[in-house]
């Protein structure tokens, strides 16, 4: 009987084994995962999860059932060694399962500071796992000071968790601007005024010398300007790289992670990749993208050409970021752009609409719904939108859609 193992138990890898079954697989199939809950979402750890406004069965994305009425074997808590494609096995310590088609969906990994200027000390944090977030929820408490290493979504989202809860925030980014790598200017400059309003103190251009401590608990952050800031715990959120050493040890290509065809195949036979840690074709170029909605829809395309459909996955790129009372929704990607225009709504909303040229390419959405799921579908479908309709706030948007 035919055997597949996925390994890595995120939300790539138990998409691509329900689908496995959902679509009439009836092999064996072990899902392995290095931590020992079961597989559950992610975004809300930064933000419900944290704020203690969500248990953690919550977080769960299907019962423990589903797996054994599935006949899915987890293997969780444990890590792959080693995997040989010539044996078509993978080692977890000494012992040694066979596959018959593998699926590597070993996400990513948070950056963390180096030891060398403090990395180590307790009261350090990154935001990526369950572990993770349990062991900063204690400190996150009113009259202690953070400092948040970071200016990106991560450090933003527990910036504002931080802040809510009474917490005094210190955020830095070593760019000229927060979001510098990811958004525009004029979402650079919402976010920053969103945080500002809130207390944080958000400082630009600004990098971290070193973290003191004493008692190895941290105590201190040097800023590169020389500043000394007392502080109780850091949290640092300066990026995630893909999980792809098992898959260099095993010899598959790699470029910017794991380098997948279009239909998710790795260089090795009958050896896929998913999720984050995989690299694929999109519109004439390679790319990553670090999402929940990829690792979901491009799992169950791998999951589909594992049993021989030969079906490329179109990746249709959408994100999203709770912060305070603002819903931000972004959709397509805004590289390459050359212009942005901006609709104005009420209060906090607002949405900024990336163009290339005449091309709609990408838009950032703040707590408006409506324009985001019209410049996602009119993105999704290759058309452009009139920037003088987008520009004026009184003018009906869904016409865009059939012109």
């Amino acid at each position: 009987m035919s055997h597949i193992v996925v390994i890595g138990a995120g939300q790539a890898g138990a998409s691509l084994v329900a689908k496995l079954r959902k679509d009439g697989f009836e092999g064996e199939i072990t899902l392995i995962g290095a931590e020992s809950a079961l597989p559950y979402q992610r975004p809300p750890l930064s933000k419900a999860y944290l704020l203690g406004e969500m248990e953690v069965e919550r977080l769960f994305l299907r019962p423990e059932s589903f797996y054994a009425d599935n006949n899915i074997t987890l293997k969780l808590g444990q890590r792959v060694t080693a995997i040989d494609p010539a044996a078509k096995t993978v080692s977890l310590g000494d012992e040694v399962i066979a596959y018959d088609q593998l699926a590597l969906t070993t996400g990513s990994d948070p950056r963390r500071l180096p030891a060398a200027i403090g990395g180590d000390l307790d009261g350090v944090f990154v935001v990526r796992g369950l572990a993770d977030v349990d062991a900063m929820a204690p400190h996150v408490t009113g009259g202690k000071r953070a400092l948040i290493v970071g200016g990106g979504y991560i450090g933003l989202e527990a910036a504002a968790v931080c802040a809510k809860r009474g917490v005094q925030v210190t955020l830095i980014e070593m760019a000229d601007r927060i979001l510098q790598r990811v958004a525009a200017p004029q979402t650079s400059d919402f976010f920053r005024e969103l945080h500002t309003s809130h207390g944080v103190d958000i400082r630009e251009g600004t990098g971290l010398e070193r973290l003191e401590g004493e008692g190895g608990k941290v105590a201190r952050a040097v800023l590169s300007g020389g500043e000394v800031l007392e502080v109780d715990f850091v949290v640092v959120g300066v990026g995630i790289t893909p999980c792809s050493q098992l898959a260099e040890m095993a010899g598959l290509e790699l470029d910017n992670g794991i380098k997948v065809d279009a239909q998710g195949r790795t260089s090795v036979a009958s050896i896929w990749a998913a999720g984050d840690c995989a690299s694929f074709p999109f519109q004439g170029n390679r790319i990553r993208l670090e999402s929940v909605p990829n690792a979901i829809d491009q799992a169950e395309v791998v999951a589909q050409n594992m049993l021989g459909a030969e079906k490329d996955y179109i990746a249709t790129p959408w994100f999203w970021s709770d912060q305070y009372d603002v819903k931000l929704q972004i959709a397509g990607l805004n590289t390459g752009y050359d212009n942005v225009v901006t609709r104005q709504g009420d209060g906090r909303q607002v949405s900024f609409w990336y163009y290339a040229g005449d091309r709609l390419v990408a838009v950032d959405a703040m707590n408006d719904p409506r324009a985001y799921m019209v410049a996602k579908r009119l993105i999704d479908m290759g058309k452009t939108a009139d920037k003088t309709a987008v520009a004026d706030p009184s003018a009906d948007l869904k016409p865009l859609l059939k012109a």
